[in-house]
C-alpha cells in the first residue's frame, strides 16, 4: 500500500481494523497521560466529571486517567477490532467504557452529555484523509454538540496553530486557549527556557 493510499484511508474503519488486528501492545499518539496530566487537571479539575476520549485506539491514556482518580471515562473509536479488545482488557474497570462510534456522527450521545472531550490526534488523522475539511468540520460540530455548556474540548495536535485556530473558529464559537507542549528538551542544551505547559500562550486577534 502506498503512503498516499494509507493516508487517505485514515477516516476508514477497515484501515484501523487492519492496523489494530496486527498491533498487540498499547500505543499512545503524541503524548502519554503523565506528560499531559497537569493540563488535564487544569481543565478537568473534578474527578466526578464525565469525560469523552475520541479516537481512543489501544491507548493507555484513559487507564492513566482512571488511575489518577477520574471516575467516568467514555472511549469511542471507529474500529470494532480495537473496541472489542479494549472492552475485554478493561472488563474489570467500570470507570472505563468503550463504544464503537464514528466521531463525525455520535448520535448515541445526547446533546450536552459530557463535561470534557479529549482528542489526541483524531482531528489530525481526519485531516490526513479524503474530504479532510468536511470530515473535520463534522467532527468539531459533533464535539461541540455533545459538550455541556462551558464544557472543555482538549485538542492535542501537531498542526500549526494558525491553521488549527482558524479551523476551530470557523466551526463553532469556541473560547480558545493555546498551550505549547515541549518535546523532550533539556533547557540547558536547547538554550531557551521550556514553556510551562499550564501557562496559555498569549494570542493576538488573528491567532
Amino acid at each position: 500500500m502506498t503512503m498516499g493510499t494509507t493516508t487517505q484511508a485514515y477516516g476508514e474503519p477497515w484501515y484501523w481494523d487492519n492496523r489494530y488486528a496486527h498491533e498487540s501492545g498499547p500505543f499512545d499518539w503524541y503524548q502519554k497521560y503523565p506528560s499531559l496530566a497537569p493540563l488535564i487537571k487544569l481543565y478537568v479539575p473534578s474527578h466526578h466529571q464525565r469525560i469523552l476520549i475520541v479516537g481512543c485506539g489501544n491507548s493507555a491514556f484513559s487507564e492513566g486517567m482512571v488511575d489518577d482518580g477520574y471516575e467516568d471515562v467514555v472511549n469511542v473509536d471507529i474500529s470494532s477490532v480495537v473496541i472489542e479488545a479494549m472492552m475485554k482488557k478493561y472488563s474489570n474497570r467500570p470507570q472505563l467504557k468503550y463504544i464503537k462510534m464514528d466521531v463525525r456522527q455520535m448520535d448515541e450521545f445526547q446533546t450536552g452529555s459530557f463535561d470534557s472531550v479529549v482528542d489526541k490526534g483524531t482531528l489530525d488523522s481526519l485531516l490526513c484523509g479524503s474530504n479532510s475539511r468536511q470530515n473535520a468540520t463534522q467532527m468539531l460540530k459533533e464535539v461541540w454538540r455533545v459538550l455541556k455548556d462551558k464544557g472543555v474540548y482538549i485538542l492535542v495536535t501537531y498542526g500549526a496553530p494558525i491553521y488549527r485556530l482558524g479551523m476551530l473558529r470557523d466551526s463553532c464559537s469556541w473560547n480558545i486557549k493555546l498551550h505549547v507542549i515541549e518535546k523532550l528538551v533539556v533547557e540547558e542544551k536547547s538554550g531557551h527556557p521550556i514553556w510551562e505547559l499550564t501557562n496559555p500562550v498569549p494570542l493576538e486577534n488573528d491567532g
